[in-house]
């Protein structure tokens, strides 16, 4: 019954509205020019709100992506999180300068483990304050894989606080990605004053709308072509 209801939901958007919930991703170690042409093709035939990368292509992928309104999101300390608070305001700063319109880093999981709370939220205030002095969208990636229910509500809470655009489950890279039980956890915790953004595993259509439903704003996959597509040959 829940997923017939989900199904009824769904229909509400169309294929377009369902696309901007979309963070087009290549962020594969061997990943080359080719690959982000083509990232970056499919991201403007299919208007998807972003293409997630690493930092090093952010220039490229900006040229690539010029006239359209497609941004181009930079993935910073990835996928470790370890890496100093200087170092990834550096890597912050270097990929707005080079066209980054939003920034997903990763949090000090270590630091986070060792009940450094307040570490957490200097490193959240640094980075969200350089995205919002660049009017630059924050996404702050938690790695739930390795997070405790309560390790992810008191980060939750610091975001809350901190106010990023949004929390982001994973950077599928961990051993795990999204779960629509850590996504709706997310949201319940920082509700309208943070967006949530599920991302790592998210590979079909019914997973993609599950993650919406327990209250995902944005989608990170690297099978937003197939779950598209397939959300217009049901829906459209």
């Amino acid at each position: 019954m829940a997923w017939k209801c989900r199904e009824v939901a769904m229909k509400k958007l169309t294929t377009a509205q369902l696309a901007k919930y979309f963070d087009h991703t290549q962020l594969k170690a061997f990943a080359t020019e080719e690959d982000f042409k083509i990232l970056c093709s499919e991201a403007k035939q299919h208007g998807f709100m972003m293409v997630a990368i690493n930092s090093v292509p952010v220039a490229a992928c900006k040229a690539l992506l010029a006239g359209t309104d497609v941004h181009v999101g930079a993935a910073i300390s990835f996928p470790l999180g370890q890496t100093t608070i200087e170092v990834k305001c550096f890597e912050t700063e270097r990929a707005i300068i080079e066209g980054a319109d939003e920034i997903d880093y990763v949090i000090n999981i270590g630091k986070l483990k060792e009940g450094n709370y307040a570490y957490i939220e200097e490193e959240m205030k640094a980075i969200v304050a350089l995205c919002r002095k660049a009017n630059v969208c924050s996404k702050v990636i938690f790695e739930t894989c390795y997070l405790t229910k309560d390790e992810i509500v008191r980060v939750a809470e610091i975001a809350k606080r901190v106010k990023p655009d949004f929390i982001k489950t994973s950077t599928g890279f961990g051993t795990a990605g999204a779960t629509v039980e850590d996504v709706a956890l997310m949201k319940r915790t920082v509700g309208d004053d943070v967006k949530v953004k599920a991302s790592g595993g998210v590979r079909d259509l019914k997973t993609c709308l599950a993650m919406i439903e327990a209250g995902a704003e944005r989608i990170g996959s690297s099978n937003s072509v197939k779950i598209v597509e397939e959300y217009a040959g049901q829906y459209a």
